[in-house]
């Protein structure tokens, strides 16, 4: 008995066995150790892609909603309405001012009309007066001669002077009926140059109007995915609150936060091996586009500020984009937000 057990004890397979684990345990941790040494690795990285927030640009209740959760949509495709009646009323009521103001021009015009034509008259008659004046002149003349010889009683002579007298009156007053008159035409005009731009006014309201009501009709900004929606029908939104976004299903790339001592590895052009947890089988290379001109820290609401004299350094991540090499090839199984290990060889 005791020789079995000492011929068990001497027995070469508990030596090999304990062998073999040694060697693949060095191997593997040599395999490690040679792989940190030659490759950069993080597991902070995301994918990305383009999200655009669908908001409306007019305030109302909702009238129908096109789309459902999730489905696709093409960029300009109607996606919701909102009800334009209230809208549709008070362009209605612009229109009616928009017809009075051109009813304000038409008489405006008139009122300038009719002001040249009597600013004609008021012309002639001062032509009458001075032909009237002129000859008031000469009869005064003439008189006052034949009043000088005796010919003629005073009294003949005295309604000549009345007459000239009357004449120089009539035609002062012609000429300050033609100042009046001119002075009315440039108000008139002025009155026609503002109807016709009160009228231009209310036609920039009814574009306006216009624009409003066509803002009821909602589009697909982009061709891409409807996400979770926010709006149902019959709810009232206001101007600029999203109702849901559109997730751009054509477009990824992978944002990756390496350690600041790793960057040494990474230059704009260089390909990177990419493992999407959510695919781990799947063999993905990248190309690096750029790398940011700032820490992640610096984009924070707020940033760290290491004046205090409590400071403890922390090692800083600089965000790294990255493009997927053949995008169209993995489109399907692409989403934004996936997680990613990135592998970067120093070389």
């Amino acid at each position: 008995m005791e020789q079995a057990i000492e011929q068990k004890k001497k027995s070469p397979l508990r030596i090999i066995i304990l062998g073999i684990v040694l060697a693949v345990a060095i191997y593997f941790g040599y395999q490690k150790i040679s792989f940190s040494l030659t490759h950069e690795t993080t597991d902070n990285a995301q994918i990305e892609t383009q999200i655009t927030p669908v908001l409306p640009r007019v305030s109302g209740y909702v009238k129908s909603i096109g789309v459902k959760d999730y489905d696709s949509v093409k960029a300009e495709q109607l996606v919701a309405e909102i009800d334009d009646a209230e809208l549709q009323t008070q362009l209605q009521e612009m229109q009616a001012d928009y017809n009075q103001a051109e009813v304000d021009i038409v008489n405006a015009k008139a009122a300038l009309n009719n002001a040249l034509v009597s600013l004609k008259v008021n012309k002639g008659n001062i032509d009458i007066a001075n032909v009237r004046l002129q000859k008031a002149q000469e009869d005064y003349q003439r008189d006052k001669n034949l009043y000088a010889g005796e010919a003629i009683t005073k009294k003949q002579f005295d309604d000549s002077k009345f007459g000239l007298e009357t004449a120089q009156k009539q035609l002062d007053n012609n000429k300050n009926d033609l100042a009046s008159a001119e002075s009315r035409i440039a108000v008139l005009e002025a009155s026609v140059k503002k109807a016709e731009a009160a009228l231009q006014v209310k036609k920039a309201k009814i574009d306006q109007q216009l624009l409003k009501i066509s803002y009821t009709k909602i589009t697909a900004p982009v061709t891409g995915k409807i996400g979770k929606k926010n709006v149902s029908v019959g709810q009232f939104v206001q101007a600029g609150t999203p109702l849901f976004s559109i997730v751009n299903d054509t477009t990824y790339w992978v944002v990756a936060n390496f350690k600041e001592n790793q960057l040494h590895a990474l230059t704009p052009g260089k390909k990177v091996e990419l493992r999407i947890d959510a695919y781990p089988d799947e063999k993905i290379t990248g190309t690096v586009a750029s790398l940011s001109e700032a820490t992640g820290a610096k984009f924070a609401l707020l940033p760290p500020d290491n004046a205090s004299g409590n400071f403890v350094k922390v090692t800083q991540r600089i965000p790294v984009k990255i493009w997927i090499d053949h995008v169209e090839k993995y489109q399907a199984m692409l989403r934004a937000g996936l997680s990613v290990f990135v592998i970067a060889s120093n070389n």
